[in-house]
């Protein structure tokens, strides 16, 4: 690699992926396992070793893009910081409260999570404002100092802010805001978090945002100062939720918005090779370590969401099935995320049914097969033993393996208890983790009214391409693309993103009623909150591009859906806005009510800079390996045993190959099972075609 040099870098459970780009598009990469302890450190490490083997010094890198799970895994294992909440009197249970929606019906046992700020850490101050910018009732700061001042003898150490109608008229947040600075580190706002109307879904927002500071600005912390101790003094950014950069800094004062830092890189990846291969319509599915994410790419665009619930059974943005985790009300990539990773434990439950995940080995001490301690089957130590995964070692031998342990730990917790051949255990597994996956791909198609045969499977992540095809067949998709280097797919990602921040305002009128020099007037402060805030990190006008958007609904509808607002629309607003609406509702939901009043809710805008240089990756020189046969081993297909070629991908080079094959790289295998070919292009990404 020459030159100047960008670092993308995306930490995982399991994994930390990096990824290093020139000015001409030259891609280097390393994959090493995760540090628990301190997730920045494998990164900061294994980009100091990359420099030392190439022989750089540590200021040729002039940007580090992050993409961390920090965040998410925080509140799944519930380890965020102790948090207070402060709100209007006679409010303190609205997080108790939530909405009166249950994603298992018909399931009495069923327990919604417990809030993250227990009752006796919520305080009411004696306050209210009008939805309208009226005061009910003046603040009553000796109310507000004395609750926090209890909150601060109960050990918080982060607190929420959260006041009735603030994002209609802030003035009192902001005052009680200031007070509570002057006692603790890190408060949340919610009229800075999320200035939308809805009490509940406002609160739960902002008191995740406050969760997770402590955690995240301790971490982001901690990645700069290591990176300063190896002289690497590059900014840092960090991927959002909804697919774009921001600063460290921004990251770390708000970081409700990087939940889903890490997958949303992958779908980013997907979207650019889309466009380069001409494929507007795509599913992406990620399977990582510790779970697996899908999302939906449909005529070239990326699906984004007003909303996610994270910390459930399954972490989605579902119009469907809604109350079973946490609700975070920031656009994000419309991703489904299930605990069935290739470190996810295999096990039996009281019943005697297997399940897969979605507790993890994660990197320490990982799965049975890496030989470091695990001792429980996973789903990796399944796919070890059906000869999906080189016996010897991964990783082009940095990871050896332990086919022994794995098969070991196998027969003493799955075939044994159940009965099974070691063979038909490892294979039920295989299978109980794509059930699991298949649900996740039907919550963002079938469930949002896409027929999954309509689009073509982009598999990556480390386990992704090992499991695609039997997964495609499940759900009748028959094209599957395996990018170069599929296990560090993501980490492209975060080379390929722009710098991107959503700025919002509740604007609340029926379309009947539109006024365009209040509409337009809102905008221009929404674009001005735009520009000053990306020049304070140093774009200049010339390198902004902004997007108006609107938030719809139907009258008496408790949700919106997002338009884009272009400039065409400006003459004839009103009917342009409530017919594009009334489009994108029936295409998501089936049906639009003619003749039904449509209101606005929210006006937003895009913001999206780009600063650094952008160099494409080249595609076509990132296929690693000579065109050969590396050899041949036993894989389990059909019921049995089987001798399979294993390839390359530079083997692949030519006509169609038909199945059973393996191709192993450093960072992935693909499992090409009988009834598929396989096939690589000149750009060097990978065609599986299912050929009955």
């Amino acid at each position: 690699m020459d030159g100047r040099i960008r670092v993308g870098g995306d930490v995982g459970g399991t994994f930390t992926d990096i990824m290093f780009i020139d000015e001409r598009g030259t891609i280097g990469v390393r994959k090493v396992l995760s540090t628990p302890d301190d997730y920045s450190r494998a990164m900061v490490e294994g980009v100091a070793k990359h420099l030392a083997e190439q022989g750089q010094n540590p200021d040729v890198v002039i940007a580090i893009e992050h993409g961390t799970t920090v965040a998410t895994n925080a509140i799944l294992e519930r380890r965020g910081g102790r948090v207070g909440l402060l709100t209007t009197k006679g409010f303190k249970d609205v997080l108790e409260i939530r909405r009166v929606r249950l994603p298992k019906l018909y399931d009495i046992t069923w327990k919604k999570p417990e809030p993250l700020v227990p009752r006796h850490l919520r305080r009411e101050v004696d306050e209210r404002m009008g939805a309208f910018h009226r005061m009910v009732k003046p603040l009553d700061e000796d109310s507000a100092r004395t609750a926090i001042e209890d909150l601060k003898n109960q050990g918080v150490e982060a607190v929420a802010i959260c006041f009735l109608h603030s994002y209609a008229d802030p003035a009192h947040e902001r005052v009680v805001a200031e007070m509570a600075r002057d006692t603790f580190e890190y408060v949340s706002v919610s009229s800075d978090v999320l200035p939308e109307m809805r009490e509940y879904e406002r609160t739960a927002t902002t008191v995740l945002d406050a969760y997770v500071k402590p955690l995240v600005s301790r971490y982001l912390g901690n990645l700069e100062l290591n990176f300063d101790m190896q002289g690497v003094t590059a900014p840092i950014r960090v991927m959002q939720s909804g697919g774009g950069l921001i600063s460290a800094a921004a990251a770390a004062e708000r970081p409700v918005g990087i939940i889903e830092s890490g997958p949303a890189a992958g779908v980013i990846a997907a979207a650019a090779a889309g466009q380069i291969l001409g494929l507007s319509n795509l599913i992406t599915f990620d399977m990582g370590g510790t779970t697996a994410k899908t999302s939906v790419i449909e005529d070239g665009a990326i699906t984004l969401s007003a909303e996610y619930e994270v910390g459930g059974d399954l972490s989605q943005a579902s119009r469907l099935i809604k109350g079973g985790g946490h609700l975070i009300r920031i656009p994000a990539i419309n991703i489904s995320e299930v605990g069935a990773g290739g470190g996810s434990l295999a096990w039996i439950d009281a019943g005697g049914i297997p399940r897969v995940g979605p507790r993890s080995a994660g990197a320490d001490p990982g799965p049975a097969c890496y030989g470091l301690g695990g001792d429980q089957p996973t789903v990796t130590d399944a796919n070890l033993v059906l000869g999906y995964l080189n016996p010897e070692a991964l990783l082009g031998g940095d990871l050896p393996m332990d086919a022994a342990a794995a098969a070991e730990a196998l027969d003493r917790h799955i075939a044994t208890p159940l009965g099974l051949p070691r063979l038909e255990a490892a294979a039920g597994v295989h299978r109980v983790a794509n059930a699991t996956m298949q649900r996740a791909i039907r919550s963002v198609t079938i469930e949002r009214g896409r027929d999954p045969r309509d689009f073509v499977l982009i598999a990556f992540g480390g386990s992704g391409p090992v499991h695609a095809a039997h997964l495609a067949q499940s759900l009748e998709v028959r094209r599957i693309v395996i990018p170069p280097f599929p296990g560090m797919f993501s980490a492209l990602g975060l080379l390929v993103a722009d710098v991107e921040r959503l700025f919002m305002a509740s604007h609340l009128c029926r379309l009947d009623d539109y006024d365009q020099a209040s509409i337009e007037s809102s905008f221009a402060e929404l674009e001005r909150q735009a520009r000053d805030a990306f020049q304070r990190e140093g774009f200049v006008d010339q390198d902004l591009s902004l997007e108006r958007l609107v938030d719809l609904r139907y009258r008496r509808q408790i949700h919106e859906m997002t338009i884009p607002f272009s400039q065409s629309m400006l003459e004839t607003a009103r009917e342009a806005l409530g017919e594009a609406f009334r489009r994108e509702h029936k295409h998501t939901y089936g049906y639009a009510i003619d003749g039904e009043p449509v209101e606005i809710v929210t006006l937003k805008v895009w913001a999206r800079g780009l600063g650094n240089w952008r160099s494409p990756p080249a595609w076509d020189r990132m296929a690693t390996g000579v065109s050969a046969l590396t050899g041949q081993r036993a894989a389990y297909f059909a019921g049995g045993e089987v001798d399979v070629p294993v390839l390359n991908r530079a083997s692949l080079e030519g006509p169609p190959r038909p199945g059973p094959i393996i191709v192993e790289e450093y960072d992935s295998t693909v499992v090409v099972p009988p009834d598929w070919t396989a096939q690589r292009d000149q750009t060097g990404f990978i065609f599986l075609e299912y050929a009955p």
